[in-house]
């Protein structure tokens, strides 16, 4: 399974989260430090929220195989900004929590995360644990295995390593 690294700000559910895909029973519980195991990093809204953290934030995404934007739907603002995914060498996802709220503005948090440059985007209530089986099945999907010089060459024709190769492309024979 990928390790996915939760950040976003304080109360978008990211421990929560976590809890619900653990198959764990939710209690509340607020994130004094950044939390790890096998399958997550659970990040404190602190470092989201302050620029004097926030590098913490690069730091633990070298750790993780995809990284998670964690926004509520019904967030009063954005805390990343347009291209936020720029300074990350993983697959970005966006995860959307509390679908369920009453003063949920699901279009706007969706058109963040799509500016933000979030390359899926999945939809989660921790309670009811709708779409957690999908973004589990994200997770468990195996990674590409590529050789260093496949790497440098997805690099050279625009990709990232996680990207699927275009149809009609291939690697050069020297390198498959």
């Amino acid at each position: 399974m990928k390790k996915i690294f939760l950040m976003g700000r304080s109360e978008a559910g990211k421990t929560s989260l976590t809890q619900a895909l653990k198959g764990e029973e939710l209690h509340y519980h607020k994130t004094q430090y950044t939390n790890t195991n096998e399958d997550t990093i659970d990040s404190p809204g602190e470092y989201a929220e302050s620029k004097h953290f926030s590098v913490g934030l690069a730091c633990f995404s070298f750790e993780a195989d995809v990284i998670a934007i964690v926004q509520a739907a019904n967030e009063p603002f954005n805390l990343f900004s347009d291209g936020s995914r720029n300074f990350l060498l993983r697959p970005l996802i966006g995860i959307i929590t509390k679908v369920d709220s009453p003063h949920a503005n699901i279009p706007m948090v969706r058109q963040w995360m799509e500016n933000m440059g979030c390359e899926r985007i999945f939809m989660v209530n921790n309670k009811t644990r709708e779409g957690i089986s999908e973004l589990m099945d994200y997770l468990k999907a195996d990674l590409p295995k590529l050789t260093l010089e496949q790497a440098k060459y997805k690099q050279s024709i625009g990709l990232n390593e996680w990207d699927p190769m275009p149809e009609g492309v291939e690697y050069p024979e020297s390198i498959r």
